[in-house]
């Protein structure tokens, strides 16, 4: 089971988008948990305020230490000081997500998300509690919540028990460091397209060639940088996937 923490402005942006579908009924299962800490509970200012002016000058406001650190606190107190955790701070400045990062945070019991907003947070607080930063891609948002939703989602997929198929989260894209695969359904031929031969055998190791080889095609087409580096893991593999 992994916990989601996310420190945010706003928590009904959090909770609507992560209480749905496969998730809301992987949290109703207990499978995951997931909370928003508002971090406007947490400031001394009796307005509310949790944002001010920048020291040196400069556009916008900065999200002060204070209520940030205070919210991030009382997480702590409540799942204990010695429980081991990953403070991620989503930032364009840190380390991009992909895969792998997604898989390996899944076997973290307690994640904590800090959202940013306005001209980020000050540092010192980022000093202090932050053990990792990381980043969608290389684009800015108006806030860190979409971007903690998106990894929230990827990474909750490794966790045992949300998906129903346990091959689901290694069959599709990345899962072994390429594409997926095209797929089909029902009817066999729609708008005059036939579903290919070679699935409607049931000769599953003619289907698994054949998908490797699918994979492999796409993978060198749409991403061939990808598509390298699984060569290189996987020198025995034919070169030339086009021709399957």
């Amino acid at each position: 089971m992994v916990n989601f923490h996310i420190l945010t402005l706003f928590p009904e942006m959090v909770i609507q988008g992560l209480h749905t579908s496969i998730l809301g009924r992987a949290a109703a299962r207990g499978n995951i948990a997931i909370e928003a800490v508002n971090i406007r509970d947490y400031t001394t200012d009796k307005h509310g305020k949790v944002d001010d002016y920048t020291y040196g000058g400069g556009a916008g406001m900065l999200m002060q230490a204070q209520p940030v650190y205070d919210a991030y606190q009382s997480v702590i107190n409540r799942i204990g000081q010695d429980k081991a955790r990953r403070v991620i701070y989503v930032t364009p400045q840190g380390k991009q997500f992909h895969q792998d990062m997604a898989r390996q945070l899944a076997e973290e019991g307690e994640l904590i998300f800090l959202c940013g907003h306005y001209e980020g947070i000050d540092e010192r607080v980022l000093e202090e509690i932050v053990t990792d930063e990381i980043s969608l891609g290389d684009y800015v948002l108006t806030g860190g919540e979409l971007a903690a939703m998106v990894m929230v989602d990827a990474i909750a997929r490794f966790v045992p028990g949300v998906l129903h198929n346990g091959e689901s989260a290694q069959t599709e894209s990345f899962g072994d460091g390429l594409l997926e695969y095209p797929q089909y359904s029902r009817p066999e031929v729609w708008h005059g397209k036939r579903v290919p031969e070679i699935l409607l055998s049931g000769d599953h190791a003619k289907v698994d060639a054949w998908r490797l080889k699918q994979a492999l095609a796409r993978t060198m087409e749409r991403r061939p940088d990808l598509y390298e580096i699984y060569i290189e893991r996987h020198p025995p593999v034919e070169k030339n996937p086009r021709k399957c």
